[in-house]
């Protein structure tokens, strides 16, 4: 195990005052927790040893693959990789199959095998969320995520503190609460039906680079409780958050053999799903690579998928700085790399005379590389960023209303991209042609949104527009007017919509629902609802043991 390393302030380097100047006296604790193997704090140090990620297959952490990947740092290219993780090739999957073929259809626990593992899972639970309460591990983990995510410190804790709530939700007997059956009279007397929850045994996690704990967390835990042994496949530039996090859920008592850890890229993790038992992957991130797993496991799969999400500010104005932070908080908050960010903002005229496009860029001017609040984008680079902002700033009447160019004085890889907050204008009218609205309405995972006004009369059109996108994620309607609301949840689909004064795109706590709508496939994450709409089915076993000692033997039939 690592001990303590020097205080922060005394590493070296540019970036890595970055990730400290910030924050207060009070979040520099660098201990390392006794489970923990990585150490944040001087990832990608010069002469240091480079830490390497290793699979966990049947119980047994490894290093056997031939290949190794190295995972840069995402502020700055000159310093030496912050961790490798296996590269695991196809002809090195043979230990993961035999691992899931190992698995029952029936699942390691279900209402009648093994019903002690539900209170084993609540027990692991309690002690995982208690541990991600503790200031020190909060913080180790907030570190974590910030050294191959450099979203801003409250944005990296935020995450740990979800997980730790989600954790906390379902410790005690919560876990058991899940697979709570339901029965019905039957037909005559000494029947009964019972309608259970049932697991599916082998499962897949693949899951995104943008909340490295927290989503592959909350979707993990759900797929234990409910009796599945999965095999979780993370993003490769953020694998050690999670490698971390299986180290103090063994540590809080989770059986090594209960989850396997695959580090490898997109067609080996597809090749393992599709020639294995799985009978369900979990898959968070592109709407690309979900249609592509999606047709190889002939739609077994649960889809938290791309966000095109809109926000509609209605006709009544007031608390208008309010709304403006709100706006800036969605659109740009953790650079813009959130599947809920705001990517298109239809505001009415009324807020025209108030100034509440104004504020919304003085809020985003204020954005900086020092303090995270802006930073590199790991999906989209300077070009494509750029190429689409002026694409969309070409069409008629539009233009750039702030930021559009890169970063000044960064050092941040060429792979990645590295711009300003950015807002377009696109004039309504010119957004609904054909063409246009294509581009309009593409999702490109960066600090970007377009703007748009409109009104009464053009409400309509607000709504076609809303109608036409593919991905119904999240939406927000900036309104009290009940009439207003109405008429627009009355008219749209999104799976998680806020609406009033404070309604927002972004944000997935663990006390609400959260996922897309419109699709059967659609996973949702945190609730009761979402666990076992994901990951168990119903199973009905009808209980018929009485017969009557009247019986006679009719006629065949």
């Amino acid at each position: 195990m690592l001990s303590a390393v020097l205080p922060f302030r005394q590493q070296c380097g540019k970036h890595l005052r970055i990730l400290h100047n910030f924050t207060s006296t009070r979040h520099l604790s660098t201990m390392i927790p006794s489970w923990a193997t990585y150490d944040p704090y001087s990832a990608g140090t010069k002469g240091k040893e480079v830490y390497a990620v290793p699979n966990l297959v049947d119980g047994q952490w490894s290093h056997d693959s031939k290949q190794t990947l190295s995972i840069i740092d995402p502020l700055d290219k000159d310093k030496d990789p912050i961790f490798t993780i296996c590269d695991t090739q196809e002809d090195e999957i043979q230990p993961f199959i035999d691992s899931l073929r190992k698995v029952p259809k029936s699942g390691l626990h279900n209402p009648f095998k093994k019903p002690e593992r539900y209170l084993q899972y609540g027990d692991i639970s309690r002690k995982a969320g208690h541990a991600l309460m503790d200031p020190d591990i909060a913080e180790y983990f907030a570190r974590t995520i910030m050294s191959c995510v450099p979203k801003s410190h409250a944005q990296a804790l935020g995450e740990v503190r979800v997980s730790a709530q989600f954790l906390n939700n379902f410790g005690g007997d919560n876990v058991r609460q899940l697979a709570r059956s339901f029965g019905v009279p039957g037909d005559h007397y000494g029947q009964m039906t019972v309608g259970h929850r049932w697991p599916f045994g082998p499962v897949a996690i693949v899951s995104p680079f943008n909340f490295p704990l927290e989503i592959p967390c909350l979707q993990l835990m759900g797929a234990l409780f409910m009796g599945n042994k999965p095999v979780l496949k993370p993003s490769e530039q953020v694998s050690v958050v999670m490698e971390q996090f299986l180290r103090l859920l063994h540590d809080c008592g989770m059986d090594m053999t209960d989850v396997d850890f695959l580090n490898c890229r997109g067609p080996v993790a597809q090749k393992v799903i599709v020639d294995t038992p799985v009978r369900l992957t979990q898959f968070t991130g592109s709407s690309r690579v979900g249609e592509l797993l999606s047709a190889a496991t002939h739609g077994k799969v649960r889809l938290e998928d791309a966000g095109f999400d809109w926000k509609l500010i209605g006709p009544d104005v007031g608390d208008v700085d309010y709304v403006a932070w709100q706006c800036d908080q969605d659109a740009y908050a953790s650079i813009g790399q959130k599947c809920s960010a705001q990517s298109i903002c239809f505001v009415h005229e009324n807020w025209k005379s108030v100034g509440l496009v104004d504020k919304m860029k003085e809020l985003a001017m204020k954005r900086n590389l020092q303090d995270l609040t802006v930073g590199p984008t790991l999906t989209v680079t300077t070009k494509q960023f750029l190429d689409h902002t002026n694409k969309l700033a070409a069409i008629d009447g539009a233009s750039i209303l702030w930021g559009g160019k890169e970063l000044a004085d960064h050092n941040i890889p060429d792979k990645y991209g590295a711009c300003e907050p950015t807002a377009v204008f696109v004039p309504l009218s010119e957004m609904m042609k054909g063409d246009n609205f294509e581009a309009c309405a593409t999702e490109i995972f960066a600090p970007f949104q377009v703007i748009t006004y409109y009104n009464d009369e053009t409400l309509s059109d607000v709504l076609d527009a809303l109608e036409r996108m593919s991905h119904h994620l999240t939406a927000a309607v900036v309104s009290n007017d009940v009439a207003f609301q109405t008429k627009v949840l009355s008219n749209t689909v999104n799976g998680t919509t806020y609406t009033g004064r404070r309604a927002r795109t972004t944000g997935a706590p663990q006390n609400h629902w959260f996922g897309p709508a419109g699709d059967p496939r659609g996973a949702g994450i945190g609730t009761i609802e979402a666990i076992q709409l994901v990951w168990s089915c119903h199973r009905e076993i009808i209980h018929d043991a009485l017969i009557p000692d009247n019986w006679v033997q009719p006629k065949n039939s």
